[in-house]
């Protein structure tokens, strides 16, 4: 039986930058009862920006925390419940324009949101091509970006077995409570279309944003870069998984 449904909205106009990394820099991240998934045997970390739009928690639309933006750093696990193995995303860290989405989330999930002001802008540069770009404000400097340009009459729906699935279907959340307890969350949404980005850009503070163990990381050249359409989504309560 599903789970009380705590979240409703539409996940949109995802940019996932992603990047090949050394596991041993998640192994203090990995919750109790899950272990690392892998991408061909490389361990794939996803810088994100997208938007949330329409927002209902508990089914009310809170106001002025309706429509805004999120950037976050994660990375892939697999948790067997006896009976199939379940492929979520660890959150590392989770940034949102409103202090009261930040709090709530932390309270509730035991995520690693943090409050800033960010923008967003979507650019169409000719007939085909658009410009995506998520910003923002740390340390009173705005230089902190993630973003690129897409051909949209490019994009096509998920097929199973690809990188484009491995990354974009995950329809579970983990998080990290104690050495032994893992809080477990359902994702729903249908499969969504998605390209291929053109010139990512991500710029940032890294090692002050997400420690000195990414910099090596996070600098280079991102191992893929996808846009996703997104859709509607929720999210459901969480359960408790008690390793052993």
């Amino acid at each position: 039986m599903a789970k009380k449904e705590f979240l409703k909205a539409k996940w949109l106009d995802l940019v996932m930058l992603n990047y090949e990394v050394d596991p041993a820099i998640l192994s203090s991240h990995i919750p109790p009862a899950t272990e690392l998934d892998l991408w061909k045997g490389k361990c794939l970390v996803s810088m994100v920006g997208f938007m949330f739009k329409d927002t209902y928690m508990k089914g009310i639309q809170w106001p002025m925390h309706v429509n805004f933006a999120e950037v976050n750093l994660r990375f892939y696990v697999k948790h067997f419940d006896g009976k199939e193995w379940k492929r979520g995303a660890v959150f590392i860290s989770e940034i949102v324009p409103k202090p009261f989405i930040a709090t709530i989330a932390n309270l509730i999930y035991k995520e690693h949101y943090r409050a800033m002001p960010m923008r967003h802008s979507v650019k169409p540069l000719d007939d085909q091509r658009t410009e995506y770009l998520y910003e923002w404000k740390f340390d009173g400097k705005w230089g902190n970006k993630i973003g690129g340009k897409i051909n949209k009459d490019a994009l096509k729906r998920i097929e199973p077995g690809t990188h484009e699935e491995f990354i974009l279907e995950h329809y579970w959340g983990y998080n990290k409570i104690n050495k032994k307890t893992t809080w477990e969350y359902q994702v729903e949404h249908v499969t969504w279309n998605a390209v291929n980005i053109i010139d990512p850009v991500f710029e940032a503070d890294v090692a002050r944003l997400y420690g000195k163990s990414f910099v090596p990381f996070l600098e280079k050249k991102p191992y893929s870069a996808l846009y996703a359409d997104g859709s509607d989504v929720i999210v459901r309560s969480v359960e408790k998984i008690r390793l052993g």
